[in-house]
């Protein structure tokens, strides 16, 4: 004799359905400089740089399409992409400084400051290996 079960409520095949898809969650970012630098940085000292309100190192962007790229502002310095434009584009007009020169993917970054003893850059934590120095990291 076939007994037959009870369906699933749509509801809860959506909801399944939607966990199955879901991307998987992203790595830590990590900001990283050259290792022969010795330098240690809070949270703080590091949005300035990438803010442009310190020289004390070169900072190395992510292209703006990025989805790492946003996350980090958004978590270094609680800024969206809109901000940070308007943010460089002052420094650019009042003749302060250039934005970051900026790189297409973590290898890129990770090229520029191993070459550079005096660049910051940020990255995801998984593309991290012996050519830089991790100093931050924001999960």
């Amino acid at each position: 004799m076939h007994i037959p079960r009870p369906r699933p409520p749509l509801a809860a095949m959506m909801l399944a359905a939607s966990l199955l898809a879901a991307p998987a969650a992203r790595a830590a970012t990590v900001v990283i400089v050259n290792p022969k630098n010795n330098l240690h940085l809070p949270a703080a000292q590091a949005a300035q740089i990438f803010l442009g309100k310190s020289t004390r190192l070169t900072p190395v962007d992510l292209a703006d399409s990025s989805p790492t790229r946003a996350e980090f502002y958004q978590k270094i310095a609680g800024k969206d992409q809109d901000q940070m434009k308007a943010i460089w584009s002052k420094i650019v007009f009042t003749g302060r400084g250039f934005p970051p020169r900026e790189y297409n993917t973590n290898a890129e970054v990770k090229r520029a400051v191993a070459a550079d003893a005096g660049a910051i850059g940020y990255i995801d934590k998984a593309a991290v290996d012996e050519t830089v120095k991790v100093i931050l990291i924001l999960p």
